[in-house]
């Protein structure tokens, strides 16, 4: 019975790490990164990721000349930075996905949203969700691009890749000790 539970625990841990170590991190406008310079379309950059819960964001930028605003739909649309949900303006800011729908993110210096500096990251449900959430429903449909969804940065694969090999040594020397403590 032991040896049941001690197994048991031991598969709960290997998943919990597992999705862990599924999570990507996007740098938003990939080389150009978060800025109003070279005409960069942030609404065709979010439409080429698969974004999921426990992704991380990534918003690299002069701090001097920009910053980082979460806002509702509305300000979104109308571009109105007057009351945001968060603010960052470190110029090197990185925001955990934790919840599914769209998170509504614009520079809130004045007319950069207005020149295109806003980003509507959509966090689509998980493939083993049942139905789509209200709001889900509520959201306008934009038509996917026919072309292959690309994954994250070679860095993210590369992390996600060394973080799967520290789980499967991990895994290892467990297995190792709990067969070690029954002999």
């Amino acid at each position: 019975m032991a040896l049941v539970v001690r197994v048991l625990a031991l598969v709960v841990a290997v998943m919990a790490v597992l999705e862990m170590c599924s999570a990507a991190v996007y740098k938003v406008g990939d080389s150009a990164g978060w800025t109003t310079i070279g005409n960069v379309d942030y609404k065709q950059w979010s439409a080429t990721k698969n974004f999921q819960l426990g992704d991380v964001i990534k918003f690299e930028y002069n701090s001097q000349f920009h910053n980082v605003i979460r806002v509702t739909h509305a300000m979104y649309q109308s571009c109105n930075a007057s009351v945001p949900l968060d603010s960052y303006s470190t110029g090197n800011d990185s925001i955990t996905i934790t919840t599914k729908g769209h998170h509504f993110y614009m520079c809130g210096v004045p007319g950069h949203c207005k020149a295109g500096q806003k980003v509507d990251i959509n966090v689509i449900r998980h493939p083993s969700s049942a139905a789509p959430t209200p709001s889900a429903l509520a959201s306008p449909i934009v038509p996917a691009p026919h072309a292959p969804v690309p994954g994250p940065s070679s860095a993210a694969s590369l992390q996600s890749l060394v973080g799967h090999f520290a789980l499967l040594g991990l895994t290892l020397a467990a297995l190792a000790l709990l067969v070690s403590g029954l002999a």
